[in-house]
Formats: structure tokens, C-alpha cells, sequence
């Protein structure tokens, strides 16, 4: 199955939203009038884009049709146009800096979001592109997390920092990195322990890992990346508020877009942060991770092929 059609697969829950409901507003062709114009705002709210972000759909679609017969095609076209414009400045893959020995990837969000499993995509795709990459088990208030990152080590052929769980994940994250300058390694994925964004302490400990990286290397972490579970929706966009102010958070990974019918906040996202958003998943396997085409996205998106 190629990448389009495992897009289309994964999202097939969210087009079956946005799409079916498109078909029920404009099936056999009805004129975009005040009445549909409301219809279709209420449904992209719905479908996870959030009230801004329909309001801005459907602002680009009334000023192009309003009060001219639309089929439901001509909708759904026009909204994939609108959506993969709003997507485009934000789909961008994670490249690593130049001449960075190595570039420090540090890896933050709530529980159960996906970060190790996503780190462990992340690291197969930099050695398959030849990159000496190491993992650092930040997580250390779980021991799954921290075998689960070994074993991906290990399938990987990367060096991996970890230790008891209950050690302090500041000094594995600064020991990881020492050790990795020291190799000369291309990549330094730092995985950390989940956290709600409201909780203080956490947060807090969020900020001293910064810190001791600094010490190391003042432009360290280069990227710190925010995995998002597309499961909860709207919730994401707090999330990355308080992510961003606390972490200074500068890149996004959508994860189980396959589960979900609310894969439209991808676009909610975009258009509230202009965060790029480097990944997206649709599935379990390591392929299924992959950076995203906007336009291949939108129409998938709203049911098209």
C-alpha cells in the first residue's frame, strides 16, 4: 500500500465525518446561501477544526460561491484547496542544523501520547539515512518506557544512556549529551517523562533539563518536538500553549490520526500556531510516521481521492 492510500485509510474515520456530512449539507447541489453557509461552519466544528479555523473555510469558500448552486463535489474541492493552503507553511520535514555534533532532539508531551514509540520511528529514519543517532530514557518514573527505548536501541544499532528508574532525568539528559559530543554523533533524541501541562513540579523539571543542556551546548535542545495525540482534539491546542511557554517548543508530531475521527485539529493546529508539524502517524508500524503533503492530506481530509 503506497503512502496516499495508508493516509486515506488512517483518516478514513475523520473524512467519513467531514465528508458524509458535506454530502448530507449539499447532496444533488443546493445553493451556498446564509442557511448552508451555518450548516457547513457547525460541521467543521464538529470535525475538530475549531471555530476559527471553520470560520476561515468557510470565509474562502462564500467569497468565491456565495449565493451560486454548489454540488457537493464543488464543496468538498473547495474546502481541500482552502485546507492545503492553511496546511502548506507547516508541513515541514525535521532536518537536522549544519554542523551540529549533535543536533539535540528533545521529546515532550502528556501521557500516552506516543514520544517513545515516536522517537523510535525518528531514530530508524535517521539511520536509514546513515546518521549516527543515540536515545537518552528520560522517562525515568517508568520502567516500560525506559526498556521499551532499549529495545528500539537495539533494533536501531543506536547507543542508548538509561539508568534505574528514579534517576534524575536532568543528569541522564546532561550525560547523554556529553557522551554523545564526545562521539561525534549526528542526532541525540532525548525522550522525557509524560506530563500534564497543568502540573507545576513537572513542568518545572521540564525547564531544569533545558537548563543543564545549555550547559553543554548553549543552543541545546535544537528542536524541541511536541507529540500530540489526535484522540483528544481540541485539548491539543492548550497543550501546545502551555508546552511552547514552558519548553519553548518549535516543532509538532500528530500521532493515532487511525483512531480518530478528529483529524481535522491538524488543521486547527496549523492555523492557530504556525508550529511546523514534522510527522504525522497513521498506524503502528515505523512507515506509518511519516512527513505529510497538504494537499494529499486536505483531500483525504474531505473524502477525495
Amino acid at each position: 500500500m503506497n503512502w496516499f492510500s495508508r493516509l486515506k485509510a488512517g483518516l478514513a474515520k475523520s473524512s467519513a465525518k467531514l465528508g458524509d456530512g458535506v454530502a448530507g449539507i449539499f447532496e444533488g447541489g443546493r445553493k451556498l446561501d446564509g442557511d448552508a453557509v451555518a450548516e457547513l461552519g457547525d460541521l467543521l466544528v464538529q470535525a475538530d477544526l475549531g471555530p476559527h479555523t471553520a470560520t476561515t473555510l468557510v470565509d474562502g469558500l462564500t467569497r468565491r460561491r456565495f449565493d451560486k448552486e454548489v454540488s457537493e463535489r464543488e464543496v468538498r474541492e473547495a474546502l481541500a484547496e482552502e485546507i492545503a493552503a492553511i496546511l502548506k507553511p507547516v508541513a515541514k520535514p525535521l532536518e537536522l542544523g549544519p554542523g551540529r555534533k549533535p543536533h539535540v532532539i528533545l521529546v515532550v508531551g502528556v501521557n500516552g501520547s506516543g514520544k517513545t514509540t515516536t522517537i523510535g520511528k525518528l531514530a530508524r529514519h535517521f539511520r536509514a539515512e546513515g546518521k549516527r543517532v543515540s536515545l537518552a530514557a528520560g522517562d525515568t518514573f517508568r520502567a516500560a518506557a525506559i526498556d521499551q527505548l532499549k529495545i528500539w536501541a537495539e533494533r536501531t544499532g543506536c547507543a542508548i544512556t538509561a539508568k534505574e528508574p528514579g534517576a534524575d532525568s536532568a543528569g541522564l539528559a546532561y550525560e547523554a549529551l556529553d557522551q554523545a559530543q564526545r562521539r561525534l554523533d549526528d542526532v541525540l533524541l532525548i525522550d522525557t517523562a509524560g506530563r500534564l501541562q497543568n502540573k507545576a513540579e513537572l513542568m518545572a523539571e521540564l525547564g531544569k533539563i533545558l537548563r543543564v543542556l545549555k550547559k553543554l551546548d548553549t543552543h541545546a535542545p535544537h528542536t524541541v518536538l511536541l507529540v500530540l495525540d489526535a484522540n483528544i482534539g481540541q485539548n491539543t491546542l492548550a497543550q501546545v500553549e502551555a508546552f511552547r511557554t514552558v519548553a519553548g517548543v518549535n516543532g509538532l508530531v500528530v500521532t493515532k490520526l487511525d483512531g480518530t475521527a478528529k483529524g481535522g485539529v491538524v488543521v486547527a493546529l496549523a492555523e492557530r500556531f504556525g508550529l511546523p508539524v514534522h510527522a504525522i502517524g497513521v498506524g503502528e508500524s515505523a512507515d506509518d510516521l511519516r512527513p505529510f503533503d497538504p494537499t494529499d492530506f486536505a483531500r483525504s481530509l474531505v473524502g477525495l481521492e
